[in-house]
C-alpha cells in the first residue's frame, strides 16, 4: 500500500513537472528589479508560480533563446550599450558567457535568424542596428556589420528587427521606415529604405510577419495604429491601417508590442495609456483586419506581451504596475478573458 502511494506522488509530481513551461523574464533595474528572473508556467491551469532570480544583471529590456534554447541572450540599456550572452544551468538558473558593445546607445530589441547563426540587436537612442555571429559555445562575435541611421537633418530611433529567410528589415522609429535588406554572401545590402512611405508621424516600432513572409504588420508607437502591408512582385503595397484604441478613448497612448496567433487568424496589440490589448480578425486571404475585441490589462503600462507554447494563453508584461496578466485564449473566436495576475520587479519583456 505504502509503494502504491510513493508511486501515485510520483507520477503526479512528474505530470506537473510536465505541464510547467520556464518563462524568463526581462526588467528595468531601477530600485526594484535585480536582472533576469523565472516563472513556472503550468500550460494546463494558467498559472505563474515558484519565481526567481535567474541572474542579476543591469537592464536586460529585451531578452531572446537561442534555437536549441540552451543560450539566453540580453540587451543592456545600460551606458554605453551593451548585449550578452547566458548559458541556462539545469536548474533553470543562468550563468554568463561574454558580453560585447551594442555600437550605440539604448539597445531595446535582439532577435536571432533560423539557423541561429546570428544575431541583430536595435539601439534606440544610437539610431543604429549592428549583427553579430554566434559561437558554437553561445557566446557573441563582435559585431560584423553596424548600421547607422542618424542624418544631419533625421534622428533615427531603430527600434526592432527581424530575419527572415535571407532578408532583414528594421523598423526605425525616428525615421518613419521599415528598411529591408538582402543576403548577398555573408553581409546585407540595403535593399529598400522603406518599404512604403509612411506619413503623419507614426513611429513604426515593432512588426510580425507572416509565416509565408506575404504580408507584414507594423504596430505605431505615435500614431495608436497597425498598418499593413503586402509583398507584391514590385516590392510592397499597404493594405490596410486601423487604429489599436477603443473609440471612447480620449486620453495618452503609446503602442507596443505586436503578436499574430499560432493560426494567424488573430492579430494581437499593446495599448500604454488605454492600458489594453487589441484583438483583431485577420482575413488570411487578402491580409486585412477588423478590430473584435479592446480588453485591459489589469495593470499599468503594458510594454511586451506573449502567446505561450500551446497558444492558449497570452501573458502581458505590465512595467508600471509590475505585474505579468495571464489570460486564455478562446480557440473559436480568438477572444481574450483575464484568469489571473503575478507581481514581478518592473516586467518588460516575456520569453516562453
Amino acid at each position: 500500500m505504502k509503494s502504491n502511494f510513493l508511486l501515485l506522488t510520483l507520477l503526479i509530481f512528474i505530470s506537473c513537472k510536465a505541464q510547467n513551461t520556464p518563462l524568463y523574464i526581462g526588467t528595468y533595474t531601477d530600485g526594484y528589479s535585480e536582472g533576469i528572473y523565472k516563472l513556472d508556467f503550468n500550460q494546463n491551469t494558467g498559472q505563474l508560480s515558484n519565481l526567481q532570480l535567474a541572474i542579476s544583471t543591469q537592464n536586460p529590456s529585451f531578452i531572446t533563446y537561442s534555437r536549441n534554447k540552451k543560450y539566453i541572450y540580453a540587451v543592456s540599456e545600460s551606458l554605453g550599450g551593451s548585449v550578452s550572452s547566458f548559458k541556462i544551468r539545469e536548474n533553470g538558473h543562468l550563468k554568463f558567457l561574454n558580453k560585447v558593445s551594442s555600437n550605440g546607445e539604448g539597445p531595446c530589441h535582439i532577435s536571432l535568424n533560423r539557423q541561429g547563426n546570428k544575431a541583430v540587436v536595435s539601439n534606440y537612442r544610437g539610431g543604429s542596428a549592428s549583427i553579430y555571429s554566434i559561437a558554437r559555445d553561445g557566446k557573441l562575435n563582435d559585431a560584423t556589420q553596424i548600421f547607422n541611421y542618424n542624418t544631419d537633418d533625421k534622428v533615427s530611433h531603430a527600434h526592432s528587427a527581424q530575419f527572415f529567410r535571407d532578408e532583414l528589415y528594421i523598423a526605425d522609429l525616428g525615421i518613419n521606415a521599415l528598411y529591408q535588406y538582402k543576403l548577398k554572401g555573408d553581409t546585407y545590402e540595403l535593399a529598400l529604405p522603406t518599404i512604403v512611405e509612411m506619413t503623419e508621424n507614426p513611429g513604426p516600432r515593432h512588426f510580425t510577419i507572416t509565416k509565408n513572409g506575404l504580408f507584414i504588420y507594423i504596430i505605431n508607437e505615435y500614431g495608436n495604429s497597425i498598418t499593413s502591408f503586402k509583398k507584391t512582385e514590385n516590392g510592397f503595397e499597404q493594405i490596410d491601417y486601423d487604429t489599436t484604441l477603443d473609440k471612447n478613448y480620449e486620453g495618452n497612448n503609446s503602442c507596443a508590442d505586436i503578436h499574430l496567433s499560432r493560426n494567424e487568424l488573430y492579430l494581437y496589440g499593446s495599448n500604454r495609456g488605454e492600458n489594453s490589448i487589441v484583438v483583431f480578425k485577420r482575413n488570411k486571404f487578402n491580409g486585412t483586419i477588423q478590430k473584435i475585441q479592446t480588453v485591459p490589462v489589469h495593470g499599468d503600462w503594458p510594454r511586451n506581451f506573449t502567446l505561450d507554447p500551446s497558444g492558449k494563453f497570452l501573458l502581458v508584461a505590465n512595467q508600471k504596475s509590475q505585474n505579468i496578466s495571464v489570460f486564455s485564449i478562446n480557440s473559436s473566436t480568438g477572444k481574450l478573458s483575464f484568469l489571473n495576475d503575478v507581481k514581478v520587479p518592473r516586467p518588460v519583456c516575456l520569453l516562453f
